[in-house]
């Protein structure tokens, strides 16, 4: 296993930030890591990276002990943190040879110009890292990430500020890494977990909540049913309460109205009451299981 983590814990005072978690990530894998904020998801990965020591439990990177093997396992390990740490002040080549030279690299030009290549930020290169934009700071720490070539890589938020064409740029690149590496990525946006992941890690409240393949989790969802209606007169959420077999009504506007429930009876509940009060549906349609609302059904 490239990643292997046995009851890993973090417990700050009284507070578990990560409660006993265990997982095995296989070489060549894109997992994503998912939960909501203060879920466990940064804690977890400073652990992993060794930034920060777990109260209790292992983890294993490349079959290395990470408290015990702390060199070595940060020679086999590529990080990029939330908070992409840079030096302003250093142009981005400078940068990434100063980090090539912390990574004991000998053959530092052709590290960096590779570096470059793959996150596409050589036409920068004579720019200093403080006159970069957010997108491109954010491509210099994925650059310094992989500049002395990891087995694995830990990416937390690797898309925060890029715009939808540097979104798509980078999501390309991770799926290209993951070819050869193994990718820990962590991110709130279910389309990027999608479009690059083999499988998701869901936690919340420091506890793994669900585990697999992406359309395992989403038959989960099964069990559930969402309607979506649209009516041809302006209503409130307090206009549609009550239904027989919903739980939960989301406003999308004026007149559309999405109805979350554990029944297809749900369609027939919504005709009833727009029958009863003379509200004219314009459509419904029952809308599948997204990955989104098994998150919610999970950490909600």
């Amino acid at each position: 296993m490239s990643i292997r983590v046995e009851n890993l814990a973090k417990r700050y005072s009284s507070q578990w930030a990560v409660d006993r978690i265990s997982f095995d990530i296989p070489k060549g894998e894109i997992v994503g890591f998912l939960g909501p904020n203060g879920a466990g998801k940064s804690t977890t990965m400073k652990m992993l990276t060794g930034y920060i020591p777990p109260t209790e439990g292992k983890a294993y990177m490349a079959g290395l002990d990470v408290e015990a093997q702390s060199k070595e396992v940060r020679s086999i390990t590529g990080y990029l943190p939330e908070h992409n740490p840079l030096y302003l002040d250093m142009y981005i080549q400078e940068y990434l040879g100063f980090v090539a030279h912390l990574n004991g690299l000998t053959q530092v030009p052709k590290a960096i110009a590779q570096a470059m290549e793959l996150t596409q930020i050589g036409s920068e290169r004579h720019k200093k890292i403080g006159q970069l934009s957010k997108g491109y700071r954010q491509r210099v720490g994925l650059a310094q990430a992989l500049i002395h070539s990891p087995e694995i890589l830990i990416l937390d938020e690797p898309t925060s500020g890029l715009d939808p064409n540097q979104v798509q740029e980078m999501r390309q690149v991770i799926k290209t890494l993951g070819q050869e590496k193994t990718v820990l990525l962590s991110t709130h946006i279910m389309q990027e977990v999608q479009a690059m992941c083999d499988r998701v890690i869901i936690i919340n409240k420091g506890k793994i909540v669900a585990d697999g393949g992406i359309a395992s989790l989403q038959s989960q969802g099964q069990n559930r049913f969402t309607v979506w209606v649209e009516f041809s007169q302006a209503l409130s959420i307090d206009d549609l309460q009550g239904l027989p077999h919903c739980e939960r009504v989301e406003s999308l506007g004026a007149t559309q109205f999405r109805f979350h429930g554990h029944s297809l009876d749900l369609r027939s509940a919504i005709a009833e009451r727009a029958k009863t009060h003379n509200w004219t549906v314009l459509e419904m349609r029952s809308e599948s299981s997204s990955l989104e609302d098994v998150f919610r059904q999970l950490t909600a």
